[in-house]
């Protein structure tokens, strides 16, 4: 069976996963988190993303990247996956693969899901029960977007920046959506999209994104789509 293409596109933001092959896990200490943050940092720089939240579980990763290119987001995690397993593998004298397969990935529309797929990225060690709070877990992004942390490899989105005037109220504002619980809706749609790699929105910014690629995306049913002007729906 041929693999299913994943499909990015400039300037818009990505969903990422990465996961431990058959769920075994791929971080085995501090260092181990360090390291990858850093391979993770360099490849953005080097391949043109643009990182918006992450989170490093104990058998998988989260991202959400925004790609100069179609090509940069799957340089990336080649680039992190091949330094950090020889890494690994060295370190714990083992061989073989470490990740399952390919990564999972999918588009995200910045009118409503980005904000939401930042606070599912960084509640994941909360409904883990690692922590009971995200600000607790020392290797998410919650500190940089919430608190004002600095980072070197962290960039705020354009939909976090539109939260406040000043860096205070933005921070503010993204803490206070960790107030209130994540809606059931917006936990499936996010969930689905990742599984199946459909994008992350309304109707209106599927179809653009389907028009813009020329294909159906993720489970939808084989054709083109009709023609439109998809370029302005893309930048919302």
């Amino acid at each position: 069976m041929p693999r299913k293409p994943r499909h990015y596109l400039p300037g818009i933001p990505a969903h990422v996963i990465q996961r431990g092959n058959n769920r075994q896990p791929c971080f085995f200490c501090e260092d181990d988190y360090r390291f990858y943050l850093e391979c993770l940092g360099d490849a953005s720089v080097r391949y043109g993303c643009a990182i918006h939240a992450y989170v490093l579980m104990t058998n998988h990763a989260h991202l959400l990247l925004t790609p100069l290119d179609g090509m940069s987001i799957p340089r990336v995690i080649q680039s992190v996956g091949r330094r950090y397993v020889r890494y690994i593998n060295q370190s714990r004298q083992r061989t073989g693969t470490l990740w399952e397969g390919r990564h999972k990935g999918n588009v995200v529309s910045s009118e409503r899901y980005v904000l939401a797929c930042c606070r599912y990225i960084e509640l994941n060690p909360v409904r883990a029960g690692m922590v009971t709070h995200p600000a607790e877990y020392p290797w998410s992004s919650y500190r940089y977007n919430a608190c004002g942390e600095t980072s070197e490899m962290l960039y705020s989105h354009g939909a976090r920046d539109a939260l406040g005037a000043t860096a205070e109220l933005r921070c503010a504002a993204y803490r206070g959506m960790f107030d209130i619980d994540m809606d059931d809706s917006v936990l499936k749609a996010i969930r689905d999209s990742a599984q199946y790699g459909v994008p992350l929105g309304n109707d209106r910014f599927r179809k653009a994104v389907e028009c813009t690629l020329g294909r159906r995306v993720g489970r939808a049913g084989r054709g083109r789509p009709g023609k439109t002007n998809s370029a302005k729906i893309l930048n919302k």
